[in-house]
């Protein structure tokens, strides 16, 4: 089931070494985009993320006391959302940008001192966490920086690491307005690395692909800015 979905996305998001075999992602650019960056996006965060976040914090199912992760924390305003509902529990945060995780950690323990709460600067395709040790993941707005094979390797990571009948919650950039849609388009095929590309029409599939089943799906709008979360359980 999985091919087919390689075959047809891999082309626009995969460059090649000169000896034209080695695929290679453009992770790496992403890394040092949003490095240079951290200072700045907590602005689109509060902008454009918030009311996403809010909403798939409430979908998540997530309770004070269980054990959670947040992959892709980018400028720590989910990941606070997480440590103040889980201030019992203990919540993990991993993102690729070194930048983006130091700051997210200093400012969650300024806010939150006695937490236990850890941000560090992690690939989420090698996610270094054992088996099933996870109740929650919330993952938002990352897989559109990733091509599919990336998505596969992260998804499959996530469900590594979530224990059965654990939750992933998803917060996707969505695509069902047409002006919102074509300026995405436009900046997309500007700046890819920072802004990806739409994967809103196939995540269902992608997910279902890494045996995760979804149990909830919501479209957000804020400021213009078209976000859908999708909250699924591993069997």
């Amino acid at each position: 089931m999985i091919k087919p979905l390689l075959k047809e996305f891999e082309a626009p998001f995969l460059t090649f070494t000169r000896d034209n075999r080695l695929p290679r992602t453009i992770a790496g650019k992403t890394r040092r985009v949003y490095d240079v960056l951290s200072t700045v996006y907590p602005l689109s965060t509060y902008c454009f993320h918030s009311r996403a976040h809010k909403i798939a914090l409430e979908m998540s199912g997530i309770r004070n006391g269980m054990r959670v992760l947040e992959v892709a924390t980018g400028s720590g305003e989910m990941f606070r959302r997480l440590v103040r509902a889980n201030r019992h529990g203990a919540t993990v945060g991993v993102d690729l940008s070194p930048n983006m995780a130091s700051k997210t950690y200093r400012q969650m323990r300024a806010e939150y001192p006695g937490v236990d709460a850890h941000c560090q600067a992690v690939d989420a395709r090698y996610l270094p966490f054992a088996d099933g040790v996870y109740d929650a993941v919330v993952c938002c707005y990352l897989l559109e920086l990733l091509s599919t094979p990336d998505i596969i390797l992260t998804l499959e990571e996530i469900r590594r690491v979530l224990r059965p009948g654990g939750t992933l919650t998803l917060v996707n950039i969505g695509v069902n307005g047409p002006i919102f849609t074509k300026l995405y388009r436009a900046a997309a095929h500007v700046a890819p690395a920072f802004w990806g590309r739409s994967v809103d029409g196939r995540v269902n599939e992608l997910v279902g692909a890494c045996r995760l089943h979804i149990y909830g799906e919501r479209h957000v709008r804020q400021s213009g800015y078209h976000s859908r979360i999708l909250a699924a359980r591993k069997g």
